[in-house]
């Protein structure tokens, strides 16, 4: 089969495509074939050794895939032979190929309203948002910093889906966009400092990280939390959180209920071939996407 993997650390013309073998299931496993791979943030990060969490190359990118069961290891009965999953597969051996192998439960069953394209584009990011505020109630006021971006489009309907009053930061041309996905507020960061926009927040989501940690310090309440989804200065405050995303397929399950009832909304920002990867890899990188961008594999049935 063909897959996209790097033999070194570097820019976006590491990525080369090879020829590889298909992978096998082993005991709790199925091979998926890959109808469509979501990009996330972490995609580059990981491709330039900013980010060393899959060790050193070489190794395949790609956490979120959505496809078929194309086989079955021993032991799984959730899953048959032509089921239609997605999910997000933390592995050295990723979705920017034809198959991808995977825990079977770390996968649930597609969202039926979602084609596949809309479905890879969905796992690693609303985990995030979803796991990192499972604890928002209705009536908080919770801050989210990139909030058009991949994670932070779901953070907003997400917090919105619980009740709060929901304050985004966004590029003024993301705005319109940010309202009619469920934002109250929103504050364009390139010309407004947020922290004299707003007050009184129960919750920042914060999506940027750096020095976002402690510049959003004082807008929270005294008893307010701050939930780091990408490492921030602001780790000594006893409200700061660092959430780590953990591969669910009951979450994914959980979530699937939530589009299928029209109550989450996924952004494409653009469709690309795998062929072109690097292409990919700069857009992903220059920071500029408005929700996702998914990846189309060879000979996919999409």
């Amino acid at each position: 089969m063909l897959a996209i993997t790097q033999q070194t650390f570097g820019g976006p013309e590491v990525l080369e495509i090879v020829e590889v073998d298909r992978p096998s299931a082993g005991p709790g496993e199925v091979v998926v074939r890959v109808a469509a791979t979501g990009m996330n943030a972490a995609d580059w990060k990981l491709r330039s050794g900013l980010v060393r969490k899959l060790g050193d190359p070489p190794f395949t990118l790609g956490f979120d895939v959505s496809g078929m069961v194309d086989a079955v290891g021993a032991g799984v009965e959730r899953f048959r032979v032509g089921d239609e999953v997605y999910g997000m597969v933390l592995s050295r051996s990723g979705g920017y190929a034809e198959y991808v192998v995977a825990q079977a439960d770390i996968l649930a069953p597609k969202p039926a309203v979602l084609d596949h394209i809309h479905a890879a584009a969905v796992p690693t990011a609303v985990l995030t948002a979803w796991q990192g505020l499972t604890e928002v109630v209705a009536g908080q006021r919770v801050l989210v910093h990139a909030a058009a971006g991949g994670v932070g489009h779901f953070a907003v309907q997400i917090a919105k889906d619980r009740g709060a009053y929901v304050i985004g930061t966004a590029r003024a041309a993301n705005h319109e966009f940010l309202r009619e996905i469920g934002a109250d507020e929103v504050i364009d960061y390139t010309t407004t400092d947020f922290a004299k926009a707003v007050r009184d927040v129960d919750v920042v989501f914060d999506l940027v990280g750096g020095d976002y940690g402690s510049r959003s310090l004082p807008v929270l309440t005294a008893d307010g939390r701050l939930i780091d989804a990408q490492g921030n200065d602001a780790e000594d405050d006893p409200r700061y959180e660092r959430l780590y995303v953990d591969p669910s397929g009951r979450d994914l399950g959980e979530l699937a209920a939530l589009f299928e009832a029209g109550r989450l909304h996924v952004e494409i920002d653009q469709v690309l071939p795998m062929a072109e990867v690097v292409k990919a890899h700069h857009l992903s990188e220059s920071g500029r996407v408005r929700g996702k961008i998914v990846l189309v594999p060879w000979n996919s049935p999409v």
